[in-house]
């Protein structure tokens, strides 16, 4: 296995990512698939409990080239930084370099956890035939009523049979009451649905969960959702493809992966294993 930094051309700023490719000796056994890992959130290309450096070493045992990218102003990655359903130029560059450092390549799978997933589905819109799939992990579709809906069934609702709750309500926490009101503001939100801003040029928090729909509906790739069972953001995004029909349909024709007791980030080894052997198999089971 090989790793080496590249330095990616993106607009006015200079992208920083990481290569991995298979040993040389193996390299007529190298798919023509590579594996875009999008970084989302407040961190950079080694991820969470070094997930994203560990995924790629497993990926590169298994023959597949990877590239962990620092999106503009994260990591050591110039420029400002972007949110994360501003990312479309800075993920084109990234295919272009990648397929141009591994040119056995023909396309890539773009794999992302949380808003990284929210992004790749957003560039989905893009219509680039070099994208061939797409691994979602947790993705984020934060929307008020929907979130309020997760919290009551998820989070309040388990509290109501804790003893250490009663405990402080009836010992007059001042934080309990602020738990209790934002309790009530969560269950006045459930039902107060905002109309989809979509006729805005420029994708942004208002609008960015129906145009992630538009782009998975477009799509002609094929897709891998990988969601944990005690995480909030995976509880949203299954209510909210249970609650809706075109949500519903997306993530009926998507091969599915669901791991109960993991949390947002699959932080244990087990977890995170499992994770890697789902998204190398996706990719193999592709390059046939």
């Amino acid at each position: 296995m090989k790793e080496r930094y590249i330095s990616i051309a993106s607009g006015n700023v200079t992208l920083s990512a990481i290569l991995h490719t298979p040993a040389k000796d193996n390299a007529t056994d190298t798919h023509d698939t590579g594996v875009l890992i999008i970084v989302g959130g407040p961190q950079y290309r080694v991820g969470s409990h070094r997930q994203f450096v560990k995924l790629s070493r497993f990926l590169a045992m298994h023959h597949i080239p990877s590239m962990r990218l620092d999106s503009s102003g994260m990591g050591d990655s110039s420029g400002k930084r972007v949110a994360f359903y501003q990312q479309d130029t800075d993920i084109e560059a990234a295919i272009t370099s990648f397929l141009q450092h591994c040119p056995q390549l023909s396309n890539v799978v773009l794999w992302g956890l949380c808003d990284a997933a929210s992004a790749i589905l957003l560039q989905l819109n893009q219509h680039d035939p070099r994208i061939s799939g797409a691994i979602l992990l947790n993705p984020l579709v934060r929307q008020q009523h929907n979130h309020a809906t997760v919290m009551l069934k998820h989070y309040y609702l388990k509290r109501l049979f804790n003893r250490q709750f009663w405990r402080k309500m009836l010992g007059g926490d001042l934080l309990l009451r602020l738990s209790i009101s934002e309790l009530w503001l969560a269950f006045k939100q459930r039902n107060a649905k905002q109309a989809p801003d979509t006729q805005l040029l420029m994708t942004n928090e208002r609008n960015y969960v129906p145009l992630m729909l538009h782009g998975w509906q477009q799509f002609n790739g094929h897709v891998l959702v990988i969601t944990s069972g005690n995480d909030l953001t995976a509880q949203e995004f299954l209510q909210l493809c249970t609650s809706d029909s075109a949500w519903g349909n997306c993530l009926q024709s998507a091969q599915q992966q669901h791991i109960a007791p993991a949390n947002h980030t699959f932080a244990s080894k087990e977890w995170r294993t499992q994770v890697e052997q789902y998204s190398a198999d996706f990719v193999l089971h592709k390059a046939k």
